[in-house]
C-alpha cells in the first residue's frame, strides 16, 4: 500500500456515541490544536490516491463508520474541561462561557466586566461573568468589549479579522451586542455559518467539487473544504450571505447560487485551551451545471477538483485531509444522498452526533 503522511491516517475508533466525561478544573489555557492539526503538506495526487478503493491492501469495508466517527470527535474535543469555564451572562441569558484563565485578565477591566462573587462553584470569580450594569445598550456593550479585545492583544486573542459576530442566546434571539469574530470562541459565543456542498450529476454518478485552502490561510492552511463556506456576520441573512460567499469563494453567479437548497444544520462543541467553540453550521446543497468550473475570487482557495462522491467519502474515512468541520457537512450530505445506509453498524449514533453541540 502506498503511504501518506502518517499524521493524516485515521486511528481505529469505536462507533459508539460521543461521551461527556467527569471534569476537572484548570486555571491555565492549554491548547491542543497545533498537535491535532499540524501535518505535512499534501498534494492532489496524495488525495486522489487515498480516495481509490484499491488504496488499502486490507479489507476496507465502506460500511465501516469508524473513520467518520473520528472526524466527529475531532470537532467535539475537551468536553471534560467544561467546568474550567464560567457562564457569560447578559440580560439574564447565558450567551457564552469564559475560561478561568481569561477571566484573570478580564478582571482588570472592572468598568466593562463584573463577576458574581456569590457564585455556586467555589471560584474566586464567583459563579458567572457579566457586563457592567451601566452598559445598557447593544452599541455601548459592543464598543466597550471591543476596547477590551484590543487591549488583550494577539497573545490572548489571535487572528483579529475586524469582522463582527452577533451575540445572542439562540439563533432567533435578539442581538445583545456584537463581538469581533476572532474573539467569539474565547468568550464561548455561539457562532453560526453557512456551508454548501456543490455537486454535479453526470453519467448517472454524483461528483462533489472540493477546494484546497490557500497555504497562507491563518487557519487550516492547505487543507480540504467543500465548495463554499462562511461565517454569518451580524448584518446578513443566511441566504444572502451564501450568495456572497458563492461569488467570492467559487465565482458562482447569483443566477446559479440562488438555486442552493437549505437542507438542515450540524453543530459541535470544541474546547481547546481558553477557546470554547459552539458552532452551528447551516447546510446547503447546490446542483451545478456539468460544464461549470469554480474560480476563486478572494485568494483563499488554492485550487478545486471534481471528485466522485464515493471517493470523497473514502478521503474523509481514511485521512485527515479535510478541515474538521467541513468533514461534518459532507458526512451530512452522505447521509442525505444515501451513501451511508441504515444497515451500517452505528448509523443512528453517527447521525445523532452530527448535532453534538447546542443546535439552537
Amino acid at each position: 500500500m502506498a503511504s501518506l503522511p502518517s499524521p493524516l491516517l485515521p486511528r481505529a475508533l469505536s462507533s459508539g456515541p460521543i461521551s461527556f466525561l467527569p471534569s476537572r478544573r484548570s486555571t491555565k489555557c492549554v491548547s491542543h490544536q497545533s498537535a491535532s492539526f499540524s501535518a505535512r503538506a499534501f498534494a492532489w495526487d496524495d488525495i486522489l490516491q487515498a480516495s481509490h478503493p484499491q488504496y488499502s491492501d486490507v479489507d476496507d469495508d465502506s460500511s465501516d463508520l469508524a473513520g467518520f466517527v473520528e472526524k466527529i470527535r475531532l470537532c467535539n474535543r475537551g468536553s471534560e474541561m467544561r467546568s474550567d469555564f464560567l457562564p457569560f451572562v447578559v440580560e439574564d441569558q447565558i450567551v457564552g462561557y469564559v475560561h478561568h484563565g481569561l477571566a484573570d485578565h478580564l478582571g482588570r477591566f472592572d468598568d466593562v466586566f463584573a463577576f458574581d462573587r456569590d457564585g455556586f462553584n467555589g471560584s474566586r470569580f464567583g459563579g458567572r461573568v457579566s457586563l457592567h450594569p451601566l452598559l445598557e445598550t447593544p452599541e455601548d456593550r459592543t464598543e466597550a468589549v471591543a476596547r477590551v479585545v484590543k487591549c488583550l492583544g494577539p497573545e490572548l486573542i489571535p487572528g483579529i479579522r475586524n469582522e463582527l459576530y452577533p451575540v445572542k442566546s439562540s439563533f432567533g434571539g435578539s442581538i445583545i451586542f456584537s463581538l469581533e469574530r476572532a474573539a467569539a470562541p474565547y468568550f464561548g459565543i455561539k457562532a453560526y455559518g453557512v456551508h454548501m456542498n456543490g455537486y454535479v450529476e453526470k453519467d448517472g454518478q454524483e461528483y462533489l467539487w472540493i477546494g484546497k485552502r490557500s497555504q497562507v490561510k491563518p487557519t487550516y492552511p492547505g487543507m480540504l473544504d467543500h465548495l463554499v463556506a462562511g461565517g454569518l456576520p451580524h448584518d446578513l441573512a443566511c441566504g444572502e450571505n451564501l450568495i456572497k460567499e458563492c461569488e467570492e469563494e467559487a465565482g458562482i453567479p447569483r443566477i446559479i447560487s440562488c438555486g442552493a437548497i437549505p437542507v438542515g444544520a450540524v453543530s459541535y462543541m470544541d474546547i481547546d485551551g481558553c477557546s470554547y467553540k459552539r458552532d452551528v453550521l447551516f447546510c446547503y446543497d447546490l446542483k451545478l451545471p456539468e460544464g461549470f468550473t469554480p474560480n476563486n475570487q478572494d485568494g483563499e482557495v488554492e485550487s478545486f477538483k471534481l471528485i466522485p462522491v464515493a471517493q470523497v467519502a473514502n478521503i474523509i474515512r481514511r485521512t485527515k485531509f479535510f478541515k474538521p468541520n467541513c468533514a461534518l457537512v459532507i458526512t451530512d450530505f452522505l447521509f442525505r444522498h444515501g451513501y451511508i445506509k441504515p444497515e451500517y453498524t452505528g448509523y443512528l449514533d453517527l447521525l445523532q452526533s452530527l448535532k453534538s453541540g447546542d443546535c439552537s
